[in-house]
C-alpha cells in the first residue's frame, strides 16, 4: 500500500471544526465537509518528504533528533519507533528548561543513575522505611520524565513535535536556541512555530503512527550514511598512512639507485679513451 493510501485510510486529512481553526492554516486546507476542514493531502506528503530529507541530513552529520509528543495518542508510537532508532524522546510532561537549562537536566540524569544503582544493588534496603519510600518515589518520577532523554548528551540537531498547541513550551525553547522544528499541525495550530510543517490530523493514533514511522525511517537512513562516511574516513586515513610509509621507503631506494648510476657513469668515464672523452665533453657542456 502506498503512503498516500495509508494516510487517507488513517484519516490524516480530517482537520478540526470550521469554527475552531487558525487562519494561518488556510494554505494547507483543501475545503470543508460537514463543517469539518479537510487538509490538502498533497501538502501533507510535501511536508513529510521535506522533513525526511532534513532529518536524514541532520542525522548523517552526527546529530540527534528529539521527538516530543506528550498527548496520549502519540505516546505509544513515539516510544516504539524512537527506541528502535535510538533517538531521544519526551512522552510525559515537558520539564521547563529541558533545552535551555540542559546542564541541570544532565545532573538529574546522573541522580537517576545513582538511584538505579541503589535499587539494583539492594542498598536501598539499608535506609529506613520512610527514606526508602522517598527514594523510590524520586526514582519513579525522574525515570518517568527523563528516561527518554537519558542518552542525549548534547542539544539535539532538530525537534519534532506532535500537536503545536500542546507542545508550545518545547517549541519556544527550541526557537530560543535556534534548533529547527518539524511539527505535525492540525487546522487549529500555528504553523509559524514549525520550520517544516506537516499539516494533518494530530488526534488520530494511526495518523501519528504513520508520520512518526516515516520520520524514524529517515533517521535510520541518516545513521547508515553516518556509518558509511565514518568507514570511508577510516579507510582514507589508513591509506594515507600506508602511502606515506611507502613513500618513505621508496626515497632511500631512489637515492641508492641514482648513486649507483652515478658511480657506474664515473667508472665508464675513467675507462673511456681520450678521444671519446674529448668528443663527449662539449656535448655535456651544451646540455648543461
Amino acid at each position: 500500500m502506498s503512503l498516500v493510501n495509508e494516510l487517507v485510510e488513517a484519516g490524516i486529512h480530517f482537520g478540526q471544526r470550521r469554527s475552531n481553526w487558525n487562519p494561518k492554516m488556510a494554505p494547507y486546507i483543501h475545503g470543508t465537509k460537514n463543517q469539518i476542514h479537510i487538509v490538502d493531502i498533497r501538502e501533507t506528503i510535501k511536508g513529510i518528504l521535506l522533513a525526511k530529507k532534513f532529518i536524514q541530513k541532520t542525522v548523517s552529520e552526527g546529530k540527534d533528533v528529539l521527538f516530543v509528543g506528550t498527548k496520549r495518542q502519540a505516546k505509544g508510537a513515539i516510544e516504539k519507533y524512537c527506541t528502535e532508532s535510538g533517538m531521544p524522546y519526551i512522552t510525559e510532561r515537558w520539564l521547563g528548561g529541558l533545552l535551555t537549562n540542559f546542564r541541570t537536566v544532565r545532573d538529574r540524569l546522573k541522580r537517576l543513575q545513582e538511584l538505579e544503582q541503589l535499587v539494583e544493588s539492594g542498598g536501598i534496603k539499608n535506609y529506613s522505611k520512610k527514606m526508602e519510600s522517598q527514594l523510590a518515589r524520586e526514582h519513579r518520577k525522574i525515570h518517568r520524565n527523563l528516561n527518554g532523554v537519558r542518552n542525549m548528551t548534547r542539544l539535539p540537531g532538530a525537534l519534532i513535535a506532535v500537536d503545536v498547541t500542546r507542545e508550545l513550551n518545547a517549541l519556544h525553547e527550541a526557537r530560543n536556541l535556534g534548533i529547527p522544528t518539524i511539527c505535525l499541525i492540525d487546522t487549529d495550530g500555528d504553523p509559524d512555530f514549525a520550520d517544516v510543517p506537516i499539516p494533518g490530523n494530530d488526534d488520530s493514533m494511526r495518523s501519528i503512527d504513520i508520520v512518526v514511522r516515516e520520520l524514524c525511517a529517515a533517521v535510520n537512513e541518516g545513521k547508515t550514511q553516518r556509518q558509511t562516511s565514518a568507514a570511508e574516513s577510516a579507510v582514507a586515513a589508513v591509506m594515507g598512512d600506508s602511502g606515506s610509509a611507502e613513500g618513505g621507503d621508496r626515497t632511500p631506494k631512489r637515492s641508492s639507485r641514482s648513486r649507483f648510476r652515478g658511480e657506474a657513469s664515473s667508472g665508464e668515464g675513467t675507462s673511456a679513451s681520450p678521444d671519446t672523452a674529448a668528443t663527449t665533453a662539449p656535448a655535456a657542456t651544451e646540455i648543461a
